[in-house]
Order: structure tokens, then C-alpha cells, then sequence
């Protein structure tokens, strides 16, 4: 052949490569051999493209639409890319050149796929090849993958978007740590409904601690999974601000007295805080100004009270598992369940009758409260209601009858059944002793909390109250006109004036404890004596003594915020809340042991440095003196240890949620049935 013969076969065979180049369809694998050329560098023969692994890629990164072009022909002829191993080889080639196209089609202007423009794409691309680096092929992968995801391909799915998905568990398991922290009430074990029946419930009428415990007592078992009704006598002394809210739920009327007298019995209803308040209503019984006014009418008054409250459940059609009654007034409730009730719907119910006050028992004539109360004949007698031949007693008649009998204290549940605080009853209760339980009253943290109480100067929790005590003492010293002084001793009392709360002790020491460097407040109405010797010292000692003979809430809160030290030396004391309270205000207590006061006041203990308050035992005036002096001393000597107890005293649990527990399981073990 001729030279130039065989320069033409050359051409011609170029040329058809050419052809074959440009119309190789995307699926084909094409090895030909490599071609020389002045502006082509040699390519090698490139395997197929297999599947690409992005685990480590990045398929946020974003990469210019024209970069994007040419770097993916260039991975695709670059030999440097670590590839996985593939199923069908020519499918994977197949994929790889669909998502060059569509990649070239967001770069590319002109819509139109020529050959021409893939054969410069193809040139291009073996340009760059050289000078391609490993991280332009990663992201090069990325593109790839990327788009032919879009394009719904059997590219393989990116692993990044894998790496995404750790990323919402962690808001999941948040979202899952909630309910179960939510859903913590724990056990609050099986429900029940109890009926409270009492002559005072705060903050609708009360006189003493029995309209505090009427009250925050069932908004407590509301807590546990209780229903919880609340029955009291609709007072005249009731505020308006309650009686306009009062709804009316219907009336009847009742057979009371022994010749089958019949007297209206109203209802009328009032909730809040999970628990519904119904008030009997009868203008007959409950027009006095006051909840208590002398035996001669308190005894009619209450024997109507114990039946139509009864009667009034029937009617509402509201039975309850326990009927939870409080004090004498409410005493004939049991005797009523097991008589005249018995074969109603009430009558099933379970009795418990609290003592808040062994003193007060409601005895009087027995041909008077027989006639009253309409009771059998056979109830009167000695081991029941009969004292003293010729008397009844209705406390002792609700003991008898009463399913369990619970005092305010573990302690005082002892002490009632010795004949020092017996009050004459100490050898029926000790013959009922094994239905005797003592459980401590709490307080109303929420009404008690100095922490939002807007009646103070400054208010305060446990971690400011060394600060913002000052201020309130301050307060009180200025408005009870004693002088302002802050390295002075504030001691205050908060009582009834009466023998019971110890005030003869109280009276017979103030002219020791008295000096330079004591002041003393007190607070309450009660007998004359104890009054107008208060009213003596306030005149004897200006400045530093005061004397506030009337009952205010608005200087009680104060006087426990500003005092240092309160006493309470009673004489015999079922709980007490004032020792309670004055530990929550970070007010140091001194009490004698006696009831609930030993069971919630710790003495201090000099040693160790532990204890919440000082106590003496035996009711006499010097041993209350050496335990006011012990309190000053440390006052007055070691402050750092005296605000250590403050700050004990204000972490104290003195609420009702273990008390409330404790009531609750006596309930649940009285009505076994569920």
C-alpha cells in the first residue's frame, strides 16, 4: 500500500471511532484502544464505574453548577476513586452517565442533548483529569449521587442522609423522658370517696385549728385520687363574697325531735380546688352571728346538724366509703349511721371521728339531747352516751359507734388515755384503744409561704431568710410601736388567752426574760386576766412590751416573719399548728413536750448542732425560763448556729402531703370491698 493510502485508512478510522464514540448509547461499555492526539491526553482504559460508597460525604456542600460538570466526568475517568463492589457493572455505568446528562442539564444553557455537546463534555472532563484531587472526587460523588436520587435511579441511596437520622432521636427521647416524669403521681392507689362533716371550715368560718384542717385536709386528699365532699352549716357569718357564689341543689324536710317535729333542711353548694362544699342551710339553727354560743343552744343546734348532713347525702344521692366526722358537734354522725340510717344508702359507709380537743365533749341533760336527737333508748347507756347517771355525753357516744377513732398527734393519741388529759373519758378510751390512731396535722403551705405571702415587708425563702428576716422585723417593730433595734431579741405569742395554752407560766416569767435586750409580742383575745396582765406589762415596759389583745390575720403573718423565737408552753396541746407555722417563717419555736408539739419539735442539741426548736417537760415556770434563756444565749452568742436551725426550720416538711397519705391508707384499710 502507498503512504497515502494509508494515511486515508487512518482518517477513515478515526473518523468512524468518532462516530461510534458519539453514538454510544449510555448503557454500553466501550474499550477502545488508546488514541494520540496533540490536545487529547492518553487515557487508559477506564474500568467500570462501580458503587460509590459516600459514607463520608457531605451532601450539604454546594458546589458551583459548572464546577459540578466537569468534576463529575472527571471522577468518572478518574482511577484514583476507591470503589465498592458492584452487582451489574453496566448498570451502575448506566447510571453514572445519566447523572452526568442531568447534571449538564442545569449547567448547560440550550436544553437540547447533541452529541456534540457530550463529546466536548467528554474532552473536557479528560483535560481535567490530571489535575483532579480526592476531595474534588468526593464531592464530585456527592453530585452524583445526589442527582441520580432525584432522577429516581438504582443509584445507590446516599448513606449521608443516614447520617442525618441520629440526629432526631435525641429530641425523641426527650420528648419520651416527659410523660414518664409526668406520669410519676406513682401509685396513688385505689380511690375513695369520704364525706367531711364539721361545725367549721376555713375560709368560711373558723375559731381555731379545726377550720384549718377542715380545710386543707380534704384539698390534700383530692390529691390522692379521693372524692371529696365537704359538709358545714350555713352561718350568717359566712362573708357575702361566699354566699353569692353559693348555688342552690334543694331542700326537704327532716324529722328530728322525739314527738317527730319536722324542720327545713336546704343545701347549698360551693366548690373549689377539687373539693364541693354543701352547707346546710336553716335559719332556725344558723342565724347567730357565731358558729358557738352557749351549750343550752349549741346542743339542738348540732343534733340537727349530725342528721340533716346525713340526710342531705341521700338527697344529693352521693354515697360515700367514709364518713370522716369532726369534734362533739358532729359526734352523733356515727350513732345516726347505725340507727336511723342503717338501712340507706349512707348507712353502708365507714365512720372515723377525729378528737381535735378531748376538753370539749358536748354533755349536757339526757332527756334534753334524747329528745333532740330522736336516738334509741338503748344508746343510753353507761358503756355509750350515758355519764354521770343523769347526764349524756356526745363525744362518747361517737366513740362507741365510730368505726376508728384518730387524734391530731401520736403523742396526744397516748395522753388521752391517762388520767392527767383524760378529761374523764381516759377508761372508755382506753377500752377502745385499738381503734385509736394518731396522725400529726400539717399546714396549708400555700397559705403559709413566705416565700409569696404579700402581707410581709420583704418576703423570703430558706436561702434569703437571713437577709430578708431583718426587714420584716423591722416592719413589725415599727408598727407595733417598739423600738427599732436588730440586735434585740424579738419573742412573739399567737394564742388564746386561756389556762390550756400555758399563760400562767408565760405571766409569771415576763419579769425575768425582760432587759435591755428582749422585746416581747402578743397576740390574742381570751380571758380577762390574761388580757389585762398583758395590757400591765405593755405600760410597764414602753416600747419594748406589746400587747395586741384582738385576733388580726394581717399582724399574725407579720408577727411570725419578724419575731426570732415564738412560745407555745401549753399546758396540753393535741397538735398545734402556731409551732408549725413559726418553723415555716423561720421562727425559732420554744414549747414544752406535750402532744403535738414533742411530736413536731425537736429540742437543740448544743453538741451536735442539730434540733429545730427548745423544749422543757414538766409544766413549770422555771423550766419555760431556762428554755427562754437557752434560746437567747444561742441568739445572742453563737448567731452562726441559731441561723443554721433558721434555715433547718424553713426546709422542714410541715405540709399535709404524709398526713394526708396516712388518712388515706386508715380509709382504704376501712372499706376492703374494692
Amino acid at each position: 500500500m502507498s503512504k497515502k493510502t494509508v494515511q486515508k485508512s487512518k482518517k477513515r478510522t478515526t473518523r468512524a471511532n468518532k462516530k461510534r464514540t458519539t453514538g454510544v448509547k449510555a448503557n454500553t461499555v466501550v474499550k477502545s484502544a488508546p488514541v494520540t492526539s496533540e490536545k487529547v491526553t492518553e487515557v487508559k482504559p477506564v474500568e467500570v464505574p462501580k458503587k460509590v460508597d459516600t459514607v463520608e460525604s457531605t451532601p450539604k456542600t454546594t458546589v458551583q453548577p459548572k464546577e459540578t460538570s466537569e468534576k463529575v466526568v472527571a471522577a468518572e475517568s478518574a482511577p484514583a476513586v476507591k470503589t465498592a463492589p458492584a452487582k451489574k457493572a453496566t448498570t451502575k455505568k448506566a447510571t453514572a452517565a445519566k447523572s452526568t446528562t442531568a447534571t449538564s442539564k442545569k449547567t448547560a444553557t440550550a436544553k437540547s442533548e447533541t452529541t456534540t455537546e457530550k463529546v466536548a463534555t467528554k474532552t473536557t472532563s479528560t483535560k481535567k483529569t490530571a489535575s483532579t484531587k480526592k476531595a474534588t472526587t468526593k464531592k464530585t460523588t456527592t453530585a452524583k449521587s445526589t442527582t441520580a436520587t432525584r432522577k429516581k435511579t438504582t443509584t445507590a441511596k446516599p448513606k449521608s442522609v443516614k447520617s442525618e437520622t441520629p440526629v432526631e432521636p435525641k429530641p425523641t427521647e426527650v420528648i419520651q423522658e416527659v410523660p414518664v416524669e409526668k406520669s410519676q403521681p406513682i401509685d396513688l392507689g385505689p380511690r375513695r370517696s369520704v364525706a367531711f362533716i364539721g361545725s367549721e371550715c376555713y375560709p368560711f368560718v373558723k375559731t381555731g385549728g379545726l377550720g384549718d384542717v377542715m380545710s386543707a385536709l380534704p384539698k390534700s386528699l383530692a390529691k390522692l385520687n379521693m372524692d371529696v365532699k365537704v359538709i358545714i352549716p350555713r352561718y350568717k357569718c359566712i362573708p357575702q363574697k361566699f354566699q353569692e357564689k353559693m348555688e342552690y341543689k334543694g331542700s326537704f324536710y327532716m324529722d328530728l325531735c322525739a314527738d317527730g317535729k319536722q324542720y327545713y333542711v336546704g343545701i347549698m353548694e360551693y366548690q373549689e380546688d377539687g373539693v364541693v362544699y354543701d352547707f346546710i342551710d336553716n335559719d332556725e339553727f344558723f342565724s347567730w352571728g357565731n358558729p358557738y354560743t352557749n351549750l343550752i343552744d349549741d346542743i339542738p343546734k348540732f343534733c340537727y346538724f349530725s342528721k340533716a348532713a346525713l340526710a342531705a347525702l341521700n338527697y344529693l344521692n352521693w354515697t360515700p366509703d367514709i364518713v370522716h366526722c369532726h369534734d362533739w358537734q358532729a359526734a352523733l354522725v356515727p350513732l345516726y349511721l347505725r340507727t336511723s340510717f342503717k338501712d340507706t344508702n349512707v348507712g353502708r359507709a365507714g365512720a372515723v371521728l377525729t378528737i381535735h380537743n378531748l376538753r370539749f365533749q358536748g354533755i349536757y341533760d339526757r332527756k334534753t339531747i334524747q329528745y333532740w336527737s330522736d336516738l334509741p333508748d338503748y344508746v343510753f347507756n353507761k358503756d355509750c352516751m350515758t355519764q354521770n347517771w343523769l347526764d349524756a355525753n356526745m363525744l362518747k357516744g361517737g366513740i362507741t359507734y365510730c368505726n376508728k377513732l384518730t387524734t391530731v398527734s401520736n403523742t396526744y393519741a397516748g395522753e388521752i388515755q391517762t388520767e392527767e388529759y383524760g378529761e374523764g373519758l381516759e377508761e372508755h378510751l382506753r377500752y377502745h384503744s385499738s381503734k385509736i390512731l394518731g396522725i400529726v396535722n400539717g399546714i396549708d403551705t400555700d397559705i403559709w409561704n413566705p416565700a409569696t405571702d404579700k402581707l410581709l415587708a420583704a418576703q423570703y425563702d430558706s436561702q434569703s431568710v437571713i437577709k430578708n428576716k431583718k426587714a420584716n422585723k423591722k416592719a413589725l417593730q415599727e408598727s407595733l410601736g417598739l423600738e427599732v433595734d436588730d440586735h434585740k431579741i424579738v419573742i412573739g405569742l399567737i394564742s388564746r388567752l386561756t389556762n390550756q395554752k400555758g399563760l400562767d407560766l408565760v405571766n409569771d416569767v415576763i419579769p425575768s426574760i425582760m432587759d435591755e435586750h428582749t422585746q416581747v409580742v402578743v397576740l390574742g383575745t381570751g380571758d380577762a386576766m390574761y388580757e389585762d396582765a398583758f395590757r400591765y406589762y405593755e405600760n410597764k415596759y414602753k416600747g419594748n412590751f406589746c400587747a395586741y389583745i384582738a385576733y388580726n390575720e394581717n399582724v399574725a403573718h407579720n408577727i411570725y416573719a419578724g419575731c426570732d423565737a415564738l412560745l407555745v408552753p401549753s399546758r396540753f396541746e393535741p397538735c398545734g399548728l402556731t409551732q408549725l407555722i413559726s418553723m415555716r417563717y423561720g421562727s425559732i419555736p420554744i414549747v414544752r413536750e406535750t402532744g403535738g408539739l414533742k411530736d413536731t419539735v425537736q429540742p437543740y442539741n448544743l453538741f451536735d448542732n442539730t434540733g429545730n426548736g427548745f423544749t422543757f417537760d414538766r409544766y413549770e415556770s422555771g423550766l419555760l425560763y431556762d428554755a427562754i434563756n437557752r434560746a437567747k444565749t444561742l441568739y445572742f452568742e453563737n448567731r452562726k448556729s441559731w441561723d443554721e436551725m433558721v434555715v433547718r426550720d424553713m426546709n422542714k416538711d410541715v405540709s399535709w402531703q404524709q398526713s394526708a397519705k396516712q388518712y388515706k391508707d386508715m380509709y382504704v384499710e376501712l372499706t376492703p370491698k374494692y
